[in-house]
């Protein structure tokens, strides 16, 4: 299965190789050729990794016999509640800053309003932070 999976993703290389030498070469009839390789690329490599995973993942993964004292759980908690709040963070960013433009270009007297709006949703990521670090402190 090893060798499937290297052979597999020597083919992804060698088509991303061949996307950049043709995208040098400014050739507009061997993009058609690219965009199929790419389709078979996807079709043959992405089912490939799957099942590469799931054949060689279970004979190195083993259960731990006995507890280790490490508080995985809490670990996982601490990564989640930082994770979580920075994805959060940069949507409302993302949401909050394109309107805050949209408005101030139209009324260039709103631009404190909205920059306290943008803190605002900036804000969630040092909220999730602040809770890790007590996680953390707790383990």
């Amino acid at each position: 299965m090893e060798k499937i999976l290297f052979l597999a993703s020597l083919v992804v290389i060698s088509t991303i190789i061949a996307g950049f030498i043709i995208l040098e070469r400014g050739v507009s009839s061997d993009r058609k050729k690219l965009k199929k390789a790419l389709r078979t690329n996807l079709t043959v490599f992405v089912p490939t990794v799957l099942a590469a995973y799931v054949l060689l993942v279970p004979g190195v993964v083993h259960a731990a016999t006995a507890p280790t004292g490490t508080n995985g759980l809490g670990l996982l908690a601490a990564a989640l509640s930082t994770g979580l709040a920075t994805i959060g963070t940069g949507y409302a960013v993302g949401v909050v800053g394109s309107a805050a433009l949209g408005a101030v270009s139209e009324d260039d007297s709103i631009l404190g309003k909205t920059l306290i709006f943008v803190g605002l949703a900036e804000g969630i990521a040092i909220y999730g932070l602040i809770i890790s670090i007590m996680i953390l402190g707790n383990l």
